[in-house]
């Protein structure tokens, strides 16, 4: 361990979040992707990576993405070749679900540290908009059936026995997605067990969602989310551009939120559309490199990596995976909870997020899960998600767990404090934290 290399975070951008279906439907995943890399690329005077332009040499690319689209399996590589990289520069992709933007960095952050490589762009991108429906077998069998028939009174007959119902009722891909195959239980449903569990009630669970859009709001409206995003153009045309993310609502008041009528338990939920996340399309991209690279090239420096950690745990609970892996990159990190300047939580679920606040001030439950002799601690609430969290700014599965962290930086940044803390919970039953120093 004595001779792994520091690891800083020179830059990073993100596309403004936007809910699927909207604005972002028509872009696909790896066009969000190369929107950011490319910025990145030019800021950072890389040219196309290797050439005689390039202040630094890259050596590799790795993206996160959950729902990987049919027209770019590697989206990774998809996404360096369109961003301008050189043909030489390999990539790759991973997928840890929620956290899958954090292990992009984790897989910079590992082969930086130890000696592989010197540079590396990394992060996660997401388009939730064009998550596929899916033909049951059923319309696939019949597919076969009409390639199979020859002449044409074999294809009337072939057709007249479509089975309608399987093509009317498709595999809906993101509620598959979202829905854990171990326990049975959605994301929501996750929610709302932890919401009875840590007894949240719907009105907490509101307050919360309400002061996560009032301090997004301010957050754009003072410019602070501007430092990390960059319009992007819309097609076709390109001259309409999306410059902020569109899920903060101003003006939102309780009332409203009260009307709203639980959506995963119908009959005894708290969990309503109004308290959790929406789906979203984004992408986040940012450059990793040894210290010494970064000071031999004349960039200033956003912050160093201390830790990453993964852990897991019951799926059905699988919202406190912040408090699982938190622990133990703080631990790695040699850093305690009260030692954290910032803290960013990627809130799933206000129920979700409330739950890990409660379960790492809870002397018992870190005596049972963690097996520490005390508890986590306390998360002040003015530390936690200053500028807002996923309930008003959206969760694009696959580029979260990096955005995250560029949050937690920035605000680091701005602040002049020390230490930040990033982490989520991961659809599974897993969570994922990174310790971060400003330097």
């Amino acid at each position: 361990m004595a001779n792994l290399r520091d690891v800083v975070i020179v830059d990073g951008v993100r596309t403004p979040f936007v809910k699927a279906g909207a604005d972002f439907a028509k872009i696909r995943a790896h066009e969000l992707g190369r929107v950011a890399m490319r910025e990145l690329v030019e800021r950072l005077e890389l040219g196309d990576g290797l050439g005689p332009k390039a202040r630094v040499k890259v050596d590799e690319v790795c993206v996160g993405n959950v729902g990987s689209p049919e027209d770019a399996a590697n989206i990774a590589r998809v996404v360096g070749m369109q961003a301008g990289l050189a043909k030489e520069i390999g990539a790759y992709s991973v997928h840890r679900n929620c956290a899958s933007g954090m292990e992009a960095i984790m897989q910079g952050w590992i082969k930086i540290a130890s000696g592989q490589a010197d540079v590396m762009l990394v992060g996660g991108v997401e388009s939730m908009s064009n998550m596929p429906l899916i033909y049951r077998p059923e319309a696939v069998a019949f597919f076969g059936m009409l390639m199979k028939a020859k002449t044409p009174i074999q294809k009337i007959m072939t057709l007249m026995k479509m089975p309608l119902g399987a093509f009317l009722n498709p595999i809906v891909a993101i509620q598959e997605g979202l829905t854990d195959p171990f326990c049975g239980m959605n994301m929501g449903q996750t929610a709302d067990l932890l919401a009875k569990e840590f007894r949240i009630s719907r009105e907490e669970q509101d307050k919360y969602a309400l002061e996560s859009h009032r301090r997004a709001v301010a957050a754009q409206e003072n410019g602070k989310l501007a430092e990390e995003i960059i319009p992007v153009g819309l097609p076709t045309s390109y001259k309409q551009l999306v410059k902020q993310d569109v899920g903060p609502r101003k003006g939102q008041t309780m009332e409203q939120l009260a009307k709203l009528k639980p959506y995963f338990d119908r009959v005894n939920g708290t969990v309503t559309v109004g308290n959790a996340c929406p789906i979203t399309d984004g992408a986040v991209m940012m450059a990793l490199m040894s210290e010494e690279k970064a000071r031999e090239a004349g960039y200033q420096i956003l912050g160093k990596i201390r830790s990453i950690a993964f852990t897991g745990h019951e799926p059905e609970r699988m919202g406190l995976g912040p408090v699982y892996s938190s622990h133990k990159a703080l631990q790695k990190a040699g850093l305690s909870l009260k030692q954290m300047d910032v803290i960013e939580i990627n809130e799933a679920f206000s129920a979700q997020a409330i739950a890990v606040t409660k379960a790492a001030a809870s002397r018992e439950w870190c005596q049972e899960k963690l097996g520490t002799s005390e508890a986590l601690g306390e998360i002040d609430p003015a530390k936690m998600n200053p500028n807002g969290g996923a309930v008003a700014l959206g969760h694009p599965v696959g580029a979260s767990g990096a955005r995250v962290v560029l949050t937690a930086m920035k605000e680091l940044k701005r602040s002049g404090k020390q230490f930040g803390l990033a982490t989520l919970c991961i659809g599974g039953g897993q969570g994922g934290a990174c310790v971060v120093e400003r330097v």
